[in-house]
């Protein structure tokens, strides 16, 4: 596959679709036979997929899941092998001939893969809770599944998850004290967070809590329009205005049932929800995920994750209730 420049043009902003890379990894099971893992990751994460660099160098610090350090196109990425980090038993030791290089959280990761198959456009809408067991052989971090040809399950891996459990994920400015002159502070605010990722709302929650915001979890669009609608129709009762009952939205992009981007349309659309700014808060950190967030008319966009800009952000968007509370 060549380079992202001549992966497809970007989706229709706000569509609830995108499109992913389709491979496999392969299984050698017990009894001899392969069973072939059907897998799946964003488009907008990855730069290329390239044949698996022989230049890989062993480097200490490095979980056990990773080869090493590889340089490629002029930068020294860390390399994962995925077989090590799903426990499977590869069917042969030459099976990982290729490598994902992506582009997220900041960072450039590798991630050798068995095989590249195609490129899939799928709607959001489309992709379902993973099967328990499935859930449970890859630790949770499964962001859905979606059924394609033959019956066969293509599962979307969260890799935010999986770099947070392998210890690679930086988050910055999270465990020291924002300077009061780095942010100025104007209040404490109600926060809408939507985050498909266990992960990622518990690491946004820490940051905005530890600032003294109340935070309000959502796991997707769907959820978020829910939240939004009971709120709204509190306020409506009490005579007082939505900004009263919720003063900022804080969204991810990629999310099963409705993305961050389609839910953003969706509220600046709304006569009433509009009134409330969105952030969005995502790993993807290219220019067409930034031109994407300005084409719905999202207050901003913030990649994951740092907790001074994000707090910077809160303070320069959040709406100040008419009625000085909650």
């Amino acid at each position: 596959m060549a380079k992202k420049d001549f992966l497809p043009k970007i989706l229709e902003t706000g569509s609830n679709e995108l499109e992913i890379i389709d491979f496999r990894m392969y299984e050698k099971l017990d009894d001899g036979s392969i069973y072939e893992w059907v897998l799946g990751v964003n488009v907008a994460k990855v730069k290329e997929v390239i044949l698996k660099p022989s230049n890989i160098v062993k480097s200490p610090g490095l979980p056990p899941e990773a080869e090493g350090m590889a340089k490629i196109r002029d930068k020294v990425v860390p390399i994962i092998n995925l077989a090590k980090w799903m426990k499977i038993k590869e069917p042969s030791e030459d099976a990982g001939k290729y490598v994902i290089v992506m582009e997220f959280l900041r960072e450039t990761i590798g991630i050798i893969i068995h095989e590249a198959k195609r490129i899939r456009r799928i709607k959001w809408s489309d992709i379902k809770r993973p099967p328990a067991s499935i859930d449970e052989k890859l630790g949770g971090k499964v962001i859905g599944v979606i059924e394609i040809e033959n019956g066969q399950l293509l599962l979307l891996l969260d890799f935010e998850g999986i770099l947070d459990e392998l210890g690679m994920i930086k988050i910055f400015g999270i465990k020291e004290e924002v300077p009061e002159e780095e942010v100025k502070r104007k209040g404490k605010f109600k926060i809408l967070i939507l985050d498909d990722s266990p992960v990622a709302r518990k690491i946004i929650r820490g940051i905005l809590e530890k600032d003294g915001h109340e935070v309000i979890e959502a796991q997707n669009g769907i959820e978020g329009i829910d939240i939004l609608n009971k709120f709204l129709k509190e306020a409506q009762e009490e005579g007082v205005d939505i900004t009263d009952k919720i003063q900022l939205i804080v969204s991810d992009i990629e999310m099963p049932g409705m993305d961050g981007l389609t839910f953003t349309k969706k509220v600046k659309e709304h006569p009433e929800f509009s009134k409330i700014p969105v952030i969005i808060n995502t790993s993807l950190s290219d220019k067409a995920t930034t031109d994407k967030s300005k084409m719905v008319n999202a207050d901003a966009h913030l990649v994951k994750f740092d907790a001074a800009d994000l707090l910077k952000l809160v303070h320069k968007y959040a709406v100040i209730p008419k009625k000085g509370g909650n």
